[in-house]
């Protein structure tokens, strides 16, 4: 039995993560799990699944929107998660179910929220309207006239409303102009992209210093001396270092002696996040996040596949540069322009061409949860499906420990 698994951020007006929808696919069954009516082996998959999986590090302390069937949940599935971090999802079909409409009111009582998913103005809709807490609105068609009426109506009855599908900036402005509260999207990196160009608000240097220590054998006498030239990113590392985090009986002094102690591994993380993470404006965390699980992730399923044209560390770069065109507000091509890279990187950064195109597309599908398009990636790379689910999670466990990490230290 194999299982994909993959978590979209869910944003909130200032643009911060507050939530992830999960969403967990079976390969042996065609229909995604929470859409599947053959509710014994659904309910098992999704409760095996979840009862392995480390929660806490997976979700990074953020509410989990979980769909659930209407067998799901009346073999009380939701209560694998806590009350206080799961958001229980539910479609038409759980409505029209009165078992399972039964179940939802005893999930209210026991202090769990519900969200609607595609709310309509028809009696088994607003039947349940009281004990609901959240209405999703699909945003694929931004312009159909319901939606402002349905905005209308839950505020009316006080509820949350979230827009997902938000796909476009189209979608995104009109998202923004009914004042949702909160935003799901294909990517957020293209949902927070804007006209703003901060090409001059990285010096060359930045770029060199992701190269050096992204080598096959980083050189640290090569990365200090980069380091040195930037005064603003010597000192933030040096802050960084002396921190309470790391808690050191003898200040760092030197450049060479902070990159000891925060170690090559973890450097090429807090580069990112020296650069991109402070007075930056309108910037979201969550690309930053997303850099490091491309990277990884990209890393990891490099090594199982043969014949890569790259190496591991160059898979890494592919991965965490698919997101500096959004981070940097300007189009991608623009964005590598400055970076001395292969060709093999370059084409597959923008064009998605040759094998680390191919890996850099089945890493966009698996985000968007679009199982065909993965499983056709996975069969060209010679890469075994249940391998991407198992190293996603791991790869996402490692960020959000990271970047906790990260928090603690500039805290």
């Amino acid at each position: 039995m194999e299982n994909y698994i993959v978590r979209q951020p869910i944003l909130n007006r200032e643009k911060e993560v507050v939530a992830y929808e999960i969403m967990v696919y079976n390969q042996d069954v065609e229909e995604p799990i929470e859409h599947k009516e053959k509710d014994i082996y659904a309910a098992n998959t999704v409760k095996d699944f979840f009862m392995e999986l480390d929660q806490t590090h997976f979700l990074g302390n953020k509410d989990a929107y979980l769909t659930f069937t209407p067998s799901l949940l009346i073999k009380e599935i939701p209560c694998i998660f806590s009350k206080d971090k799961l958001i229980i999802q539910v479609e038409d079909s759980a409505i029209v179910n009165p078992l399972s409409q039964k179940t939802l009111y005893h999930y209210k009582e026991l202090g769990y929220r519900m969200a609607l998913v595609d709310f309509e103005f028809s009696p088994r809709f607003l039947g349940i309207i009281d004990i609901i807490d959240i209405i999703k609105l699909d945003f694929s068609n931004p312009d159909q006239s319901s939606l402002s009426n349905v905005v209308s109506i839950a505020r009316k009855f006080n509820k949350k409303i979230v827009a997902y599908n938000v796909n476009t900036r189209h979608a995104y402005d009109k998202a923004r102009e009914l004042a949702v509260d909160y935003i799901q999207g294909e990517s957020v990196a293209d949902v927070l992209r804007s006209t703003v160009h901060r090409m001059d608000h990285l010096k060359s240097n930045f770029f060199q210093l992701v190269v050096a220590v992204n080598r096959e054998e980083p050189d640290v006498a090569e990365i200090s001396s980069i380091i040195s030239k930037d005064v603003t990113l010597s000192f933030r590392l040096m802050k960084l270092v002396n921190s309470a985090y790391f808690s050191l009986k003898n200040k760092v002094t030197s450049l060479s002696q902070a990159i000891t102690v925060l170690g090559l591994a973890q450097l090429k993380q807090w580069i990112y996040l020296l650069s991109f993470g402070e007075e930056d404006d309108g910037i979201s965390e969550e690309l930053i996040r997303i850099s490091f699980l491309r990277g990884n992730l990209c890393q990891v399923l490099a090594k199982s596949c043969k014949n890569f044209p790259i190496t591991h560390s160059e898979a890494y770069l592919l991965g965490m540069f698919s997101t500096l065109g959004a981070l940097m507000q300007v189009p991608l091509e623009d964005a590598l322009k400055e970076l001395p890279i292969s060709d093999e990187i370059r084409r597959g950064l923008i064009q998605q061409e040759g094998a680390p195109g191919q890996l850099l597309r089945l890493i966009l599908a698996y985000e968007k949860a679009d199982w065909a398009e993965v499983k056709k990636e996975a069969e060209a790379l010679g890469l075994d499906v249940n391998e991407i689910s198992e190293q996603y999670v791991k790869c996402s466990e490692q960020v959000d420990q990271i970047w906790e990490e990260l928090s603690q230290a500039q805290s």
